[in-house]
């Protein structure tokens, strides 16, 4: 078995790899992965059996992340059209392709189970080819999307009704009893897993992410998702079920976004094997001796899922552009189509000749997808018989909960709050980061927009649309910890960065790590201080905002060095890297009395100023040459300025 999953794995990395080049989904790759190494293909797999078993943990862990994107308020505020088109379009579409498999000779409990698959879309791909191509904040985006979300819902009672079909085949009183049994355990499960993620769970993560510690918050995530799914397992239901239903709890806490990362890598990993095993189904020896009955189903399906989509959105008042761009978007078969295909084949259900053909038009579709959301708009226009392309972008409101021209605030101490009160005040969209889950739990219960989790995870800023942010400030001291999270954010994003620092000893090191502008704690306190003295001497107001704005502009340059004391509580690193002020007096005899500033040559310092003969002189130029007696004020690190005062008085530097 280890062999097996050594040669998937690399036949997948490959395939991952040349898929992403050609901007093909890494669906479609797994998929082919499948094809090569299945029985009908090279036959590299031997103990297939083995490796359904960790597929299957990936539907478990797919519908786990599914429910913690399940969002209520988000579905109630779209319940118009999640209900009216995503409703419809399941309905019509189940309808449809429901009748026209019994005429095609099925039992209609498979013509059913087909259906059910054909009517899905992909929303893995439709979101991420959305996104690349700039659309998701379009009607065609929002049409299509609460389409989506209706046919997530509707894959948790398709889970539930298909073993129901395989144990009653063709029986209608035997099946609508098995329902009603199946309905009542389905609702002690929920009631079962939502008292526990409403008054048990909560609390049991709330006591994890206090430890800080990762590896138990992704231990006791996975041993939700899979505990969950035993529960409703036990009970004679899909597992699957029990893990939306955990999701789905955990999903409206505070805990959602780091859940989510957790669990992702997991996920994907287990999810690409379950595809793998779907590509396994797929006999192309045969698909392509009966080639005309694929390409039939393929085009029956496409068409009537766009038409149906373009007349049940032309009947909500939407415009034909954007009814026939959503059907176009939607035509695919999707990943949760292979999920329902999969039981009902582990069921014997469907026969595996025709799985196999409905597993060729689902790679088939998927693959077209990525061409028509690009394309879209010149098939609309051609199909319209439109003589030119719209000039309005179609540009709607932002979706519920979704981030867009955003400020991403990451760590919610007194400077976090502090910005994020400004912020709010100002009318600007925000939403906060942070890791402590108590003051994240109050700060939820005082209605702010946070959320709990690592800020510096890649996921997580992606949950919170990095990509699309206006501005992210990093609040939080530890300057490692903000390098590490700008290295994450600055290849994903072109917007400015500002990060609070406690003293100017990490300047260059942030700005070299991609941070647009640092504000240093002490230096700005100063500045403060500095703002009230001059007010109290009687300096115009609009002098000292226009000091103030050139010392900011200048990145505090007059500000960086100072004098050390002899009690400093500063550790040696940061009088090491700290600038600090130092004058050296020229007496007789020392080396660099008679030359030019030029020829002594010092190395990582800089002339702050010359005194000589009571006068200060700050701009010092490289023929200027020192004599007997001159002050020289140098600024920079502590261990170059001693090079430079043993340069200056004996001529060389340790």
């Amino acid at each position: 078995m280890f062999i097996d999953i050594i040669l998937l794995l690399s036949l997948a990395v490959a395939l991952v790899a040349l898929f992403q080049r050609i901007h093909l989904p890494p669906i479609l790759a797994y998929l082919a992965t499948g094809v090569i190494a299945g029985p009908f293909g090279f036959q590299l797999i031997v103990e297939q059996a083995d490796i359904e078993l960790f597929a299957e943990l990936g539907v478990v862990f797919l519908m786990f992340s599914l429910g913690l994107e399940f969002s209520l308020p988000r579905l109630l505020s779209m319940r118009h059209l999640v209900l009216g088109l995503g409703g419809g379009q399941v309905i019509s579409v189940g309808v449809l392709f429901t009748v026209l498999g019994v005429f095609a000779s099925l039992y209609w409990s498979q013509a059913f189970v087909v259906a059910s698959a054909l009517l899905m879309s992909s929303t893995a791909i439709v979101i991420k080819q959305l996104a690349e191509s700039k659309l998701l904040n379009t009607r065609m985006s929002k049409l299509s999307i609460s389409v989506l979300l209706f046919q997530d819902i509707a894959v948790v009672p398709f889970l539930i009704m298909i073993p129901l079909l395989a144990q009653q085949s063709g029986n209608v009183t035997l099946i609508a009893e098995q329902m009603g049994w199946a309905l009542v355990k389905g609702l002690f499960a929920v009631f079962l897993i939502l008292a526990v993620g409403r008054w048990i769970l909560p609390a049991v993560f709330k006591e994890i992410a206090l430890t800080r510690s990762d590896e138990l918050f992704v231990m006791s995530t996975l041993l939700v998702a899979l505990i969950a799914g035993l529960i409703t397992h036990w009970l004679g239901l899909s597992m699957a079920l029990g893990a939306f239903l955990a999701g789905m709890m955990l999903g409206e806490g505070p805990y959602r976004h780091q859940l989510e990362a957790d669990i992702r890598p997991f996920r994907d990993v287990l999810m690409g094997l379950f595809f793998i095993t779907i590509g396994m189904l797929l006999n192309l020896p045969s698909l392509l001796a009966d080639w005309p009955r694929l390409i039939i189903v393929l085009v029956v399906m496409m068409l009537t899922k766009i038409v149906l989509v373009f007349i049940l959105a032309k009947l909500l008042g939407e415009s034909s552009s954007n009814a026939l761009s959503t059907g176009l978007v939607l035509a695919q078969m999707g990943e949760f189509g292979f999920v329902l295909l999969a039981l009902a084949g582990k069921l014997a259900l469907l026969p595996l000749p025709l799985i196999s053909t409905l597993v060729g038009v689902g790679i088939i579709s998927m693959a077209m997808t990525p061409w028509l959301i690009d394309c879209h708009q010149e098939v609309v226009r051609r199909l319209l018989f439109q003589s030119k392309p719209r000039s309005k972008s179609g540009l709607s409101p932002p979706l519920p909960g979704q981030y867009i021209d955003h400020v991403i605030v990451c760590g919610y101490g007194r400077g976090g709050q502090t910005i994020a009160r400004f912020l709010k005040i100002e009318g600007i969209p925000y939403t906060v980061i942070d890791r402590d889950p108590v003051r994240v739990q109050e700060a939820l219960n005082g209605g702010e927009k946070i959320e709990f989790g690592d800020a510096s995870r890649r996921e997580i800023q992606m949950m919170l649309g990095v990509e699309k942010a206006k501005s992210i400030i990093i609040t939080f001291k530890d300057t490692e910890k903000a390098i590490e999270l700008l290295k994450i954010v600055k290849p994903l994003t072109e917007a400015k960065v500002l990060v609070r620092t406690t003293d100017d000893s990490n300047i260059q090191k942030l700005h070299d790590a991609g941070a647009t502008d640092v504000v240093p704690e002490s230096l700005e306190g100063s500045l403060m201080m500095v703002s009230h003295v001059l007010a109290i001497s009687g300096v115009p107001i609009k002098r000292i905002l226009k000091r103030l704005q050139y010392e900011r502009q200048g990145h505090y340059n007059h500000l960086h060095g100072f004098y050390f004391g002899g009690e400093s509580t500063m550790s040696f690193e940061e009088s090491e890297v700290l600038e600090r002020l130092h004058a050296i007096r020229l007496e007789f005899g020392a080396y660099a009395i008679g030359k030019t500033v030029a020829e002594v040559k010092l190395k990582e310092v800089s002339y702050r100023a010359i005194r000589r003969q009571g006068v200060e002189l700050t701009q010092v130029h490289q023929d200027f040459i020192f004599e007997v007696g001159d002050v020289v004020l140098l600024c920079g690190p502590s261990r170059y300025v001693k090079r430079a005062e043993h340069c200056l008085l004996g001529g060389w530097a340790d």
